[in-house]
């Protein structure tokens, strides 16, 4: 079968393009811009258009067209694929075109499907689960958010049959991050659902939180009467979620429902001693995934062996060397771009970094999600220099999310006016291009330095790496 991606430089989309790769068949797609992810791709065989989306690009005799949900209906290469649709008489008018949710959604009928989901916390809780699963012989398949040391720096690993030795009921597993954002995950139908938290997001599509909230419920009401829900206790949004939901809709009397908290488990002091990664909201995550484990019966030996072992993923406080005219520091790269995100990455890296100078670099990401959590993001970061989680702290422009923004809100917001509001000599606005000559100016040797954001604000701590080390 062929298959053309268009935004194949997607994370999610990207494992998809793998999964239909290991199945064997011809893969194409293709994406503004080049990135690690699409350069992993063409060294996995994968035919990857760089620049414009141009019809072209379609491959002859294409059965699936997959694109990411950040691609406008107006793109060239999607307009083509539905003309040929339309088209009867085109010898490819059995073309099937398909959204990301969507063609996810239809393996998730298809396989016995774990679907991790909640403001935070999904790709680390989805990685802890599915490094555990891997260690029990049940031989998941895996679609990530992020990259994994343990998949060969991939987001996607193939799976099988479970093997014999542990009794599973259902001959093919999957673990998949359920994303939220423009309510994808109401296309997926799991057997199991892992709920981390809930708190307002996305309100440029949701608006308000009463609206978010309910697309979780929404999302529940998926599972089936003999399902399986593990959700964090400590949360209050869902602890109104799950009453509302198991109070007031018949026939899932059958549902089995496991909690975890932080402060009431015994299992928080021994995961703090083992976990790799510092901060709560991770001891959080392993809560999720042992919680999970010992929900399937997983013996507790194997789930504390797998998360003692995992080391982080990719741009999750993910930790590196880096080095100017000789001077060297560490550089800790992180996805963190709601203001909750923020505020607990600047306190695992204090825990972690007790003595050290911490500079953090960060760009907020969208200009409607800063704007409509304008009051939040100044507030987390105001409080993470006056409780000297950070000393300097440097903000950037924000990162303009292509296809996604209003001209009305993008006039009303910017960095500068968040860094007014903050109003601290320790916290300054640069643009993007100024930011590596400050710091060759300003650093001295030996600083914590925090990469942080959700957009293109990657590429710095990559510009800043010690080839030396």
């Amino acid at each position: 079968m062929k298959i053309h991606f268009i935004g194949i430089g997607g994370i999610g989309v990207s494992a998809l393009a793998q999964y239909y790769l290991a199945k064997g068949d011809e893969i194409s797609g293709s994406d503004l811009v080049s990135s690690e992810t699409t350069d992993f791709l063409k060294k996995s065989g994968v035919k990857v258009f760089i620049g414009r989306h141009l019809v072209k690009n379609l491959p002859k005799g294409v059965d699936l067209i997959i694109y990411s949900p950040a691609v406008n209906k107006d793109n060239p290469e999607l307009k083509k694929a539905y003309k040929l649709k339309s088209n009867t008489q085109y010898p490819i008018s059995n073309i099937r075109i398909k959204s990301y949710p969507e063609a996810l959604g239809e393996l998730t009928k298809e396989y016995f499907t774990i679907a991790v989901c909640g403001t935070h916390g999904k790709s680390t809780t989805s990685a802890m689960i599915s490094l555990i699963l891997i260690k029990t012989v049940l031989n998941p398949t895996v679609i990530l958010g992020t990259k994994l040391k343990e998949f060969k720096n991939s987001n996607f690993h193939l799976g099988g049959t479970p093997l014999p030795a542990f009794h599973f009921p259902h001959s093919k597993i999957l673990v998949i991050e359920a994303d939220e954002h423009f309510a994808s995950f109401l296309n997926y139908w799991p057997k199991i659902i892992v709920l981390t938290n809930i708190e307002a997001d996305h309100l440029d599509y949701y608006k308000n939180l009463k609206n978010y909230s309910n697309s979780f419920e929404k999302f529940i009401s998926h599972l089936p009467k003999n399902g399986i829900l593990v959700v964090n206790k400590d949360d209050e949004n869902i602890k109104e979620l799950i009453f509302n939901f198991l109070q007031l809709k018949a026939g899932f009397n059958q549902l089995s429902v496991f909690n975890f908290q932080f402060s009431k488990s015994k299992d928080t002091k021994k995961l703090k001693k083992i976990l790799k990664i510092p901060g709560k909201h991770n001891i959080y995550n392993a809560l999720a995934a042992l919680t999970l484990a010992r929900a399937l019966k997983i013996p507790d030996k194997v789930s504390f062996k797998a998360l003692s072992e995992y080391g982080g993923t990719w741009r999750r406080f993910e930790i590196k060397k880096g080095a100017i005219n000789g001077k060297r520091f560490t550089i800790v790269s992180d996805y963190a771009h709601h203001p909750t995100e923020v505020g607990v990455t600047l306190e695992a890296a204090r825990e972690r970094f007790l003595k050290k100078k911490i500079w953090c670099v960060f760009q907020p990401h969208q200009y409607q999600r800063t704007f409509y959590l304008f009051d939040d993001f100044v507030k987390v970061l105001r409080q993470g220099l006056h409780k000297f989680l950070v000393d300097k702290l440097i903000i950037t422009d924000i990162y303009d999310v292509a296809g996604r923004e209003e001209k009305k809100i993008k006039k009303k917001i910017s960095s500068e006016k968040i860094i007014k509001k903050i109003n601290k000599d320790s916290a300054i606005y640069l643009s993007r291009e100024k930011i590596k000559n400050y710091l060759r100016r300003n650093l001295k040797g030996g600083e914590i330095v925090i990469i942080m954001g959700a957009g293109d604000i990657y590429d710095l701590s990559t510009d800043l790496l010690d080839i030396k080390k």
